[in-house]
Parts: structure tokens; sequence; C-alpha cells
């Protein structure tokens, strides 16, 4: 069975772009014209992955992301125009794993749809079940995290990278260490896409600096976990 991908798109021309090339790229595509339309797309199919371009009637696509966060960890790839860095931010930080700015190359967005969905089917190297650093627990047979007993909703790409960190506890791990292990070799420059990611972790694990698990920043170098 094909991956499934929504596409959510206003402009009729770009919208019927990428549906041709996905398609030939043997994806199933469906598509939604605004936000609202996209909510009830997503709820219908659920798709293995949504491309959201941010400017939408009825509901912009940060809207849109943010509404789906709150019940769904569904790789999103945000569609944005030239110079919305601001844009792009508040994307990521919402919870968004990747972004394309228009107007793009065909093969580069093919391109990253396969690397998004690729890190969210990679399966984690399993020696023991659960890693446990303080009261952090990451059951990496089911893909679950627990955080002073309450489970801890996280994407793909923050499950991977929090796996990453507490697999090499108390070492310091460089960004480009972790760009290339997580989100690939493409992006090791990228230290914006880490920075908000260690972000969304340390506010969905609120560990307090100097605890066990903490992820500390280690200036102009990376990150490491406390053990």
């Amino acid at each position: 069975m094909s991956e499934r991908i929504l596409v959510v798109e206003d402009d009729h021309k770009i919208m019927r772009f990428i549906r041709a090339n996905l398609v030939a790229s043997k994806y199933t595509v469906f598509l939604a014209q605004d936000g609202i339309e996209a909510l009830d797309l997503y709820e219908e199919h659920l798709p293995d992955l949504i491309l959201m371009d941010l400017m939408l009637p009825k509901m912009s696509g940060l809207q849109c992301i943010e509404k789906i966060r709150q019940y769904s960890n569904v790789p999103i790839i945000i569609i944005t125009a030239k110079g919305s860095s601001q844009d792009i931010i508040q994307g990521l930080e919402l919870g968004a794993d990747d972004y394309i700015v228009k107007p793009f190359d065909i093969n580069e967005l093919i391109a990253r749809v396969k690397a998004v969905l690729r890190r969210s089917s990679s399966a984690v190297a399993v020696n023991e079940p659960t890693i446990e650093v303080g009261s952090l627990y990451i059951h990496l047979t089911n893909y679950q995290v627990m955080y002073a007993n309450k489970k801890v909703s996280l994407t793909p790409t923050e499950f991977n990278l929090l796996v990453e960190l507490a697999k090499n506890l108390d070492c310091v791990l460089t960004h480009e260490y972790l760009l290339s292990h997580i989100w690939g070799q493409d992006y090791i420059n990228e230290t914006h896409y880490l920075r908000v990611c260690i972000a969304r972790l340390r506010k969905k694990i609120p560990i307090n600096d100097g605890e066990k698990g903490f992820i500390q920043t280690i200036p102009t170098v990376g990150y490491k976990m406390l053990g």
C-alpha cells in the first residue's frame, strides 16, 4: 500500500503540479484548498504526511498545524513564500518537521518528502527495551515516553533526537552529529531545526537544570543529556 500524503494548497496550479509529481512517485494524494478542509480530510484519511501551505483561506496553515498537533504527530512539511522566516520558525515551534520555500524545485520537494517519511518510520536500534534517566522513561519497542509518570507525546523526529541524547548520557553531541544522524547529511548546516526541536523537548519534558535527563546546551558546540 502506497504512503498517503495530504497536500494543503490554495493555488490550483501549484496543487496540480505537486499532485502530478507525487502520484508519479507512487504516493496516494489527497487535496485540500483551505485549513478547514485539511482538518476534515486528515480525520477521514489519516495520511502519513502533510504538505501544508501557510497562506490559506478560512484557517491559516499555522492555525491548522496547531490544531493537528493537539491530537496527532503526523509529519508536516511547511510550504512557504520566500522571506517569511518568522513563519518558518513559528511553524517549526508548533511541531512542523521541515519546510520548503516557493518557488521550489520539485526534485527537492520529493527528496524532503522521502527524508521526512524515512525519519518517521525509521526503527531505533534496541539493545535494552527501556532507557531510564531519572524520572524519564523511554520505551524503545513501542515508541512511548513517560516523564513523572505521565505520557509525553512526541513527533518521530523529537523521539529520535531524545533517544540519541539518552543513549549518550553526559556526552557532548555536536550540532553536526545530531543534524546528520536525525535529519540527514543534507541538513548538517541547518542548526535552527535542532535548536527548535530541543526547545520543544524541553517544553514537553520540563526537567530542571542540573537534574538527570536535562538537555544542556554547550555553546557553539552542541548538546548533552545529564545522566
